[in-house]
């Protein structure tokens, strides 16, 4: 194979080749390091060591060449968010102050990955401490869409689905609080799973609140999806396409699909006339008060919760810097915005953030799981961004079939729900429209991961593969 089928391959077939020995490990790294060079406009990375790759790509052939166990990820690299601790590179947060922060352990996930023979390929650009959706981080550079590199990839995980989406690798590890694996995934036309919140550990990852964080994967296929889910929950256990034929699958138009961009509706629409073919039911639902009990629980906690848990973060860390240095030393004017808010939450009692907590969004939850059992839906479908990915730079407003839509509402109103109650969330890219990717998400109840991967597969099926976008030119 010659480097650009090494790029095209998915985790689970390196990996087999390498076990196998027809790829040796170092051979498959010195590719994708290739590529990460051809893409280095794209800004994907914030550290990544060349000569470190290497180093334990060799060591991964001497592993397999000494007839010793081989783990699910034999010789893979996977670029990591630079969010997620790594014992062998800083952990900058996307932000000036942790530049030269070195944790003296692997966050939890990374442990597994490493346990499991992965090697870490550099760590990934993102938005700044994770809190936003553009990845256009002013301390590092706006990371930029590997479909068209005058867009944003997403956020806040962007940095990780630019380099998947760009053959840098198959698959990456994201993070999630309210959107920031399935966002960049969406906008990048990847595959992204943010499981049922405490499914995958978090700890030793730069934290906002612990009521909604939760690690995920970025890939280019339904296989990588599941292979690190069995990675990092321990259950290597096959799961089975679930059979699409009287599968039903729910939709809350009113919510969901209202004020979408023509091309993304377009796009979506398709894609179900292609699950109704296969003998999919689909169920009109109905969500009230979805809207309001979502903005009353996600951003009181958010807002309340991102400022101490960071502090902690910092303290279990032994990390070179205060809270209030962090804070100081902020170089992307929304989030400088947004902790401004965070300190006003923290400011004064609490009882706005406990309402939220103990009573809104277990008031939520209530609502979608009782959604799930009366209307007996496997899951709810949606698109899960308003519109394909926007300009850089153009995150205040968004013009949708001649209308101004708050860029936090085209990007965040379909995708916060799940997230603040906890739900498994897996976006499929359906098609494109300008060019640019279009995604569904499907959103299953608590707890039922492993039925929604299965229903992953089956649904990717009916869809083109996706490939790595073309860097010719660039």
């Amino acid at each position: 194979m010659d480097d650009t089928a090494l790029c095209e391959l998915s985790a689970s077939a390196a990996v087999a080749l390498m076990a196998s020995g027809e790829l040796t490990a170092e051979d498959y790294a010195t590719a994708l390091l290739a590529r990460c060079g051809q893409g280095a406009h794209l800004n994907a990375f914030i550290s990544l060591d060349v000569s470190q790759v290497l180093e334990q790509a060799r060591a991964a052939d001497a592993h397999r060449a000494a007839g010793r166990p081989l783990g699910l990820l034999h010789g893979l690299p996977v670029p990591v968010k630079d969010s997620v601790n790594t014992r062998d590179y800083p952990t900058t947060g996307g932000t000036n102050a942790l530049r030269e922060f070195r944790p003296a352990t692997d966050a939890a996930c990374v442990a597994l990955l490493r346990e499991a023979g992965a090697i870490v390929l550099g760590k990934t650009n993102l938005h700044e401490l994770s809190f936003g959706w553009t990845s256009t981080n002013t301390a590092f550079g706006a990371v930029r869409n590997p479909h068209d590199p005058t867009r944003i990839p997403g956020g806040s995980s962007g940095g990780t689905a630019a380099a998947v989406a760009a053959g840098m690798a198959p698959l990456g590890v994201a993070e999630d609080t309210g959107g920031s694996i399935r966002v960049p995934a969406a906008l990048c036309g990847l595959f992204g799973f943010r499981p049922t919140t405490g499914r995958y550990p978090s700890t030793g990852v730069v934290p906002m609140t612990a009521l909604f964080d939760q690690v995920g994967p970025h890939a280019r296929c339904m296989d990588d999806i599941m292979l690190f889910d069995a990675v990092m929950t321990g259950d290597a256990s096959s799961i089975a396409p679930a059979l699409l034929a009287g599968l039903r699958i729910g939709l809350c138009r009113d919510f969901h699909f209202a004020g979408l961009d023509a091309g993304v509706a377009a796009a979506v629409e398709d894609a179900i006339a292609r699950l109704q073919a296969a003998g999919v039911v689909m169920v009109d639902v109905e969500l009230p008060g979805l809207a309001a009990l979502t903005d009353a629980a996600c951003m009181p906690i958010l807002f309340h919760d991102t400022l101490p848990s960071l502090a902690d973060y910092l303290a279990m860390h032994d990390a070179p810097v205060s809270l209030a240095e962090v804070q100081a030393q902020v170089a992307s004017p929304d989030v400088q915005a947004a902790l401004s808010l965070c300190a006003q939450f923290n400011d004064g009692p609490d009882t706005g953030y406990v309402t939220a907590r103990d009573m809104h969004r277990p008031a939520l939850q209530r609502l979608l799981a009782a959604c799930f059992v009366e209307h007996d839906i496997a899951a709810l479908l949606f698109p899960t961004t308003m519109v394909t990915a926007t300009p850089i730079g153009s995150d205040s407003m968004v013009t949708i079939n001649g209308v101004d839509v708050p860029f936090a509402t085209a990007i965040g109103r379909n995708i916060l729900p799940g997230s603040t109650a906890g739900l498994p969330g897996l976006v499929m890219p359906c098609g494109r429209t300008g060019g640019l990717p279009v995604s569904i998400e499907l959103d299953g109840p608590a707890g039922s991961d492993r039925q929604l991967l299965a229903i992953g597969m089956a649904v990717a099926a009916l869809f083109p593969t996706v490939t790595a976008a073309s860097l010719a030119g660039s």
